[in-house]
């Protein structure tokens, strides 16, 4: 006889009788007997099998907890422990009251085998239970149920606020993946989430790379909805609606975002879609907009926005030095060096007049017997609060910490979470102002620092205009006088064009001085002097010894070892003679020059030598601007937009021949400018094909903004071999992918592609675009 198997099974009366009549079972009657294996006082249900003729009988006890049911079948024998649905629910509901996480999941697990999902009133509960613990693991668990809820179109069981708390719960542990996933089920459902509790979800979102960009997503995604005036608010029935609509903090949060993590095209979106849906910008955002505008070359756009900030009265030392950095930075990118240079001159005179004045009113209150003390204090600078660096803000809403669900459903309006949505916001802006290097603020004045000083030299150098570059220098030391004539910008200049072996535009910047009348010490004709005698060019010497005859210079120990050394060198040994005889009835000193030396070697070992060893360091590691290309980008940005690609093609066709390489930049404008007007994907894809060929020849880099445009389009057409080419090479550079979006977009215009059986006779082509459709699909989760 076979040998009989025994297992235990947690189940319910209904799920046996699903399983019975399910099975090879007839369940022809259920009667209750006695069976005398457990005793008289235990109930015992009966089924009848009509293909064995066997008895199967079931025992259920007094007690539920030991309820068993005992099967006897020709198969063999089946022991099933029962539970009661109704006490289970009680245990998952005690368990997850007292944090015993582990125990919860399995017993809502026992309920998942026996009856599916638990009652809503449960499901809510642990939701918002495994939300409190701000753990990792359990985190994924409740989402998990989300996912499943939805996939099985049980989606009632959920309430909009747990699934709120769970989604912050979710952001506040960089899980911003989940956590945008259940903000788009909720609007997809049509549970419209308040933009006070959105937007702190976003601002903790918005502190990971993958976050930030999900959130500016969501905000073009929600805005969709407001665009245009399609939303009625006089309707009651829109109330709810209109209470999601992103605001001015919204916008702040997603901004800041993309601006610390470098996807300024995407912040652009955001800014074109502000007036479409009726926000308003406040002082905040006026400084991200012009973050967003210098890192996108849209100068125009910034001398446009120049007058609000000089109108507005409401902004802080630290929010006009950022806007002005951004202005003075676009002009550099844009190779303006007047504008640029006149920016600094102008901050240099009213640090003057504003100096003066300062002095002359600490002088009268001085003789009025004033405290000088007490107006120094009161004039020393901005509000300390204001100049906070990045790391001293109140971090405790970083760190794991959340209100209890209780506390946070009581709030109705979700103020407290606006309130810490503020907070965070003040966060990703301090980090802002860690970016400004150009200029600084020193009793509410702004003053240019000396990185700009390097950055324009570098500049006039690069473009050869030394003339201008003198001329700037020599204004910028009347308005700030040097401590000596050795230690001005002009004289760090050209002692830097030196060590870097730029003797020609040494001597012309020399020259420009001496013709302006600006006197300078010996150091640096010395040093010039040494240079050319190591790069035996005799006639410079003779021109620049008569140079320093002219101005009175009198040249130093070392200079005049050069010269001798020199003229041995090239055998004169009589001038040899002559100069040293001349050094010594001048009693010139030894060693005059050491300083200097001790400079230049300073600078070549890396060591901080001030302006000099910053300029050498900007012209050694910096990348010489190309400020033609953005000056086209701009031109190919503004065809784009108006949705003109005729005209922005000629103009990426004048840009080539002009010998301007596109970038970045150039091709997103392209491939959003024909995604706008539709149906041009022959276009993208010979645009996809150049810029792979370009990338391989020249040294420019493809950008999540830049491939994702290219993805969105090659989707949106149904080219997925293409589609599938972006992705690889997206994941090849781990650059994040918004998987959601594209299941989304799929399942919009392709949802009944390829679905059917493949045909028997297909050529090679319609093969390949079958297979690049179905490992699309495969990759986004639908097969």
């Amino acid at each position: 006889m076979r040998e009989m198997r025994r297992s235990i099974i947690a189940a319910s009366p209904s799920f046996l009788y699903a399983l019975l009549s399910r099975s090879h079972f007839s369940v022809a009657r259920i009667c209750r007997c006695e069976y005398p294996g457990y005793g008289s006082h235990r109930s015992v249900f009966c089924v009848s099998d009509s293909f064995s003729n066997n008895l199967t009988t079931v025992n259920v006890s007094s007690s539920v907890s030991n309820r068993l049911m005992l099967f006897s079948t020709m198969a063999g024998t089946i022991l099933v422990q029962a539970r009661d649905p109704a006490k289970l629910n009680m245990e998952i509901l005690n368990a997850i009251d007292e944090w015993r996480y582990s125990e919860t999941w399995k017993l809502y697990d026992q309920h998942m085998q026996m009856e599916g999902f638990p009652r809503k009133s449960v499901v809510n509960r642990l939701l918002t239970g495994f939300a409190e613990s701000l753990d990792v693991q359990w985190l994924e668990k409740a989402y998990g149920m989300v996912e499943q809820a939805f996939q099985e179109s049980k989606q009632n069981l959920l309430e909009k606020d747990p699934l709120i708390y769970l989604s912050l719960a979710l952001a506040k542990c960089n899980l911003p993946v989940p956590a945008s996933t259940i903000l788009r089920k909720l609007v997809e459902t049509e549970q419209f989430p308040p933009v006070t509790a959105w937007s702190a979800i976003l601002a903790y979102m918005s502190q990971t790379a993958p976050g930030a960009y999900l959130a500016a997503e969501l905000i073009l995604e929600i805005g969709y909805l407001f665009q245009d005036g399609r939303v009625d608010p006089r309707k009651k029935s829109n109330a709810p609606l209109i209470a999601m609509k992103p605001n001015t903090t919204a916008f702040n949060i997603a901004l800041a975002g993309c601006l610390l993590f470098g996807t300024t095209r995407k912040a652009e979106q955001l800014l074109d879609m502000m007036p479409r849906i009726g926000v308003k910008a406040d002082a905040n955002l006026l400084i991200v907009m012009a973050h967003i505008y210098e890192r996108n070359g849209r100068r125009e756009e910034l001398r446009k926005l120049q007058r609000h900030i000089d109108e507005s009265c409401n902004l802080t030392d630290i929010q006009f030095r950022q806007f002005y950095n951004c202005l003075l930075t676009c002009h550099l990118k844009f190779g303006d060096l007047d504008s640029a240079s006149n920016m600094v001159l102008e901050m240099l005179r009213k640090a003057k007049e504003a100096h003066n004045s300062l002095a002359t009113a600490t002088l009268v209150l001085e003789a009025a017997g004033n405290d000088n003390k007490t107006y120094t204090a009161h004039t020393s600078g901005p509000n300390p609060s204001q100049n906070k660096p990045d790391g001293s803000h109140n971090n405790s809403l970083t760190e794991h910490q959340i209100i209890s669900y209780d506390e946070f459903s009581r709030d109705r309006n979700f103020v407290k979470l606006g309130n810490e949505a503020k907070e965070v916001l003040l966060i990703l802006l301090a980090k802002l102002q860690t970016q400004v290097e150009l200029i600084t603020t020193e009793h509410g004045i702004l003053q240019p620092t000396e990185k700009i000083y390097v950055k324009l030299v570098k500049a006039f150098l690069e473009a050869e205009k030394l003339q201008d570059l003198a001329r700037f220098l020599i204004k910028a030391e009347r308005e700030d006088s040097p401590v000596s004539n050795d230690d001005s910008a002009l004289v760090h200049v050209i002692k830097s064009c030196i060590s870097l072996g730029w003797l020609d535009q040494a001597h012309d910047l020399l020259d420009e001085m001496r013709f302006a009348g600006v006197r300078t010490g010996s150091s640096v004709y010395a040093s010039l002097l040494k240079a050319y005698c190591k790069a035996n060019r005799p006639r410079e010497v003779t021109s620049l010894l008569r140079d320093a005859q002219k101005a009175g210079i009198q040249l130093d120990s070392s200079c005049y070892d050069s010269l001798i050394q020199y003229r041995v060198i090239q055998q004169d040994t009589q001038g040899a003679l002559g100069l040293f005889k001349e050094m010594k009835e001048a009693k010139i000193p030894r060693g005059g020059n050491a300083e200097f030396e001790r400079l230049v070697e300073g600078c070549a070992g890396n060591g901080e030598a001030g302006l000099m060893a910053k300029l050498l360091r900007e012209i050694k590691e910096g990348q010489k601007l190309d400020s033609g290309v953005h000056d086209w980008n701009n031109v190919i940005h503004f065809f784009c937009k108006k949705r003109l690609m005729a005209d922005a093609e000629k103009a990426l066709a004048k840009m080539r021949s002009l010998g301007h390489t596109p970038n970045a930049q150039t091709f997103h404008s392209m491939v959003t400018g024909y995604a706008a007007i539709g149906g041009k994907y022959i276009e993208v894809t010979e645009l996809w094909g150049e810029m792979k060929s370009l990338a391989s020849s020249t040294p420019m880099k493809f950008d999540q903004e830049l491939l994702d445009s290219y993805l969105y389009t090659f989707v949106r057409g149904g080219f997925f071999v293409r589609a599938n080419e972006v992705i690889d090479m997206m994941e090849k550079g781990d650059m994040f992918i918004d998987k959601y979006k594209y299941r989304t977009l799929y399942l919009k215009y392709h949802k009944t592609l390829y679905k059917g059986k493949a045909p028997k006779y297909q050529t090679e082509a319609q093969l390949k675009k079958r297979e690049g459709a179905l490992s699309f699909k495969k990759w986004v989760g639908l097969s």
